[in-house]
């Protein structure tokens, strides 16, 4: 019997589990066999795959670089969402808060989600640095650390800065441009009472990674049964919703150059020690 491939997730919502499933069924079918393990955060995950474990981790943008790290690159992204190029976060204010600029933000709170969130903390923080903005110095900074350990998977705390930007109780939050979409069509936010202040440079999300010495015949087996999954296939597309993609697409790794600004900059494996 072929052992099966071992790719390693971390549950961030129920889900995630209904996601796992459809895709595995699908590889089973496919003679190209694999299983999941599930993790309850993304560190667990790479010590997984670092200590060969795992064979695969879906990892976060923020996993890859600690994956990178733990490795001394010695990984490789092998495939991603199409949702997971050229992401962008907003830096959200008040419409009638008389705040034009990121300069403006001097003295004022800023709202951001978990510390270890890339799209609602990390990559946000690093922009106003490059603005001439220290966190603790040039402004306070609210950070909502929820589910730390998802890597901002789960929204929570992300939702909360926004919440407390609406309260009135910061100046600015930070949020993903597809959660900003969505609250907006969902009513969670009214456009005629919140504006986006600035956008960060475009930024790579999360990717299947790999070590170096995993076969590159598996490999190209394994990406060749993934890319087959088509939204124009029912079952395929209740998992793609769900996963929020239309197309599994190649894996590059080009997107991840203000996380990894942002991670130096903020000493962050450094004080994860």
């Amino acid at each position: 019997m072929q052992s099966p491939v071992l790719v390693g997730a971390v549950v961030y919502d129920p889900k995630v589990v209904v996601i796992w499933d459809i895709i595995k069924e699908f590889f089973i079918n496919e003679n190209c066999p694999m299983d999941y393990v599930f993790y309850s955060n993304y560190e667990l995950m790479v010590e997984a795959l670092v200590a060969g474990h795992i064979h695969i981790a879906w990892n976060s943008p923020l996993a890859w670089l600690e994956a990178e790290h733990e490795t001394a690159n010695g990984c490789r992204a092998i495939a991603m969402r199409d949702t997971d190029r050229d992401r962008v976060s907003h830096i959200i204010v008040r419409r009638d808060s008389g705040i034009n600029s990121l300069d403006d933000l001097r003295g004022k709170t800023v709202a951001t989600g978990a510390k270890d969130s890339p799209q609602a903390t990390l990559i946000p923080l690093q922009v106003l640095w490059r603005a001439g903005l220290e966190a603790g110095k040039d402004f306070s900074l609210r950070r909502f650390d929820l589910l730390v350990g998802k890597h901002g998977d789960h929204v929570g705390g992300e939702l909360e800065a926004l919440r407390s930007l609406q309260r009135g109780e910061s100046d600015a939050c930070a949020v993903l441009d597809l959660n900003w979409t969505n609250w907006q069509a969902d009513g969670t936010v009214d456009p005629a009472k919140l504006t986006v202040l600035a956008t960060t440079p475009p930024f790579d999300h999360c990717n299947f990674t790999v070590r170096q010495d995993f076969p590159e015949d598996a490999e190209k087996r394994w990406l060749e049964v993934l890319f087959r999954m088509t939204y124009s296939n029912p079952a395929h597309r209740e998992m793609m919703d769900m996963e929020g993609l239309k197309e599994w697409l190649p894996g590059r790794v080009s997107g991840y150059a203000i996380l990894a600004e942002a991670v130096k900059a903020q000493h962050f494996f450094e004080e994860a020690v």
